[in-house]
C-alpha cells in the first residue's frame, strides 16, 4: 500500500503552484473567454487545496487532482449567468489597450463542448498520453479516444467554416 501525503506545508504549496500554474491557467483558458476568469479560477483551485488539504498517493495523484478541480471550476464559471450578465460599469480596464487577438485554433477549442475541449487540450497541448489523460479525468481509455476523435472531427469542422 502507498502512503498518502498530506498537503499543507509552506514548501508543498509552493512547490505545487510552481510546477503546475502555468498548465492550469492554460487549461482554463480552454473553457473561459478571458484570461482574468481564468486566473481566478486557477486561484481558486489553489485555495481549495490549502483549505481541503487533500491527501495525495505521489504526485501524479496531486496532478490529477489540480486537473479535473481546474477543468470543474472553469465549467461552472463558463455556466455562471453572473459572468455573462455583468454590468458594463463592473468590467475592468484592459491595462495597456485591447487584449490580443486569439488565435483561430485556440478559438475554435473553446467553442468545442467541455468534455471534447479538456481532451484535445490536454493530448495537444499538455502533451499526454491517451492512457494519462485517462487516469487524470478517471474515464475508460476508449472513452478518452473517442472523445479526442470527435473533438478532433469538430475542431475540423469549425476551422473549415472559419476559411470560408
Amino acid at each position: 500500500m502507498r502512503a498518502l501525503t498530506s498537503f499543507g506545508t509552506d514548501e508543498s504549496v509552493r512547490r505545487a503552484v510552481t510546477a503546475y500554474s502555468r498548465m492550469l491557467l492554460r487549461l482554463a483558458m480552454t473553457r473561459l473567454p478571458s484570461s482574468a476568469d481564468a486566473e481566478d479560477v486557477v486561484q481558486e483551485v489553489f485555495l481549495k487545496l490549502l483549505t481541503a488539504r487533500p491527501q495525495f498517493r505521489d504526485a501524479e495523484h496531486e496532478k490529477a487532482w489540480l486537473i479535473r478541480a481546474t477543468l470543474h471550476r472553469a465549467c461552472d464559471m463558463a455556466r455562471s449567468a453572473e459572468r455573462r450578465n455583468l454590468p458594463l460599469e463592473a468590467a475592468e480596464a484592459v491595462p495597456g489597450g485591447e487584449l490580443p487577438e486569439p488565435s483561430p485554433v485556440l478559438s475554435a477549442v473553446r467553442a468545442l463542448p467541455a468534455k471534447y475541449s479538456a481532451v484535445i487540450h490536454l493530448y495537444y497541448y499538455e502533451g499526454y498520453s491517451i492512457k494519462e489523460i485517462s487516469q487524470l479525468l478517471r474515464l475508460p481509455v476508449p472513452t478518452v479516444g473517442t472523445r479526442l476523435s470527435r473533438g478532433r472531427e469538430r475542431l475540423r469542422e469549425l476551422l473549415k467554416e472559419d476559411v470560408e
